[in-house]
């Protein structure tokens, strides 16, 4: 009860001064915010079409390298727990660790592998449009 009660004190201080308290305990981290992928590249802009945005928990079992692949859409995530490397097909490299987030490379080779003794848990956002892939394997 106490976090709807939370919740609703949260809307109710965005027009008055209900609930001062409890809206002060609001904490927020920009994980990311980028108009770049993680290799520095410009983002393309956004397709047009019906917009579907997908979002995928992803896991990774230790020592398990993911098939070459690109993204012909946004995406971003943030590893949940374990270590992800990412490499492109010209060797760019990455290296992520539980909490870092990325802003992948949009029509660009690459891969994902956990080079870690635990399985590597990523949670991914991708804004892409409705009857299109978002990722494509090699």
């Amino acid at each position: 009860m106490k976090k709807v009660l939370c919740g609703i004190c949260f809307i109710l201080a965005l027009t008055s001064n209900v609930c001062a308290q409890e809206v002060n305990a609001v904490k927020v981290d920009v994980l990311a915010k980028t108009s770049a992928s993680w290799d520095g590249r410009a983002l393309p802009d956004y397709a047009k079409g019906k917009p579907e945005i997908t979002i995928l928990r992803i896991e990774i079992p230790p020592k398990v390298e993911l098939p070459l692949h690109e993204h012909p859409v946004i995406n971003a995530g943030v590893l949940l727990k374990g270590e992800l490397t990412v490499v492109t097909k010209d060797k760019e490299t990455l290296h992520l660790k539980a909490g870092d987030s990325i802003v992948e490379v949009v029509d660009k080779w690459h891969y994902g592998k956990n080079e870690g003794n635990e399985p590597a848990e990523i949670i991914v956002f991708y804004a892409g449009v409705q009857g299109s892939p978002i990722s494509i394997k090699k």
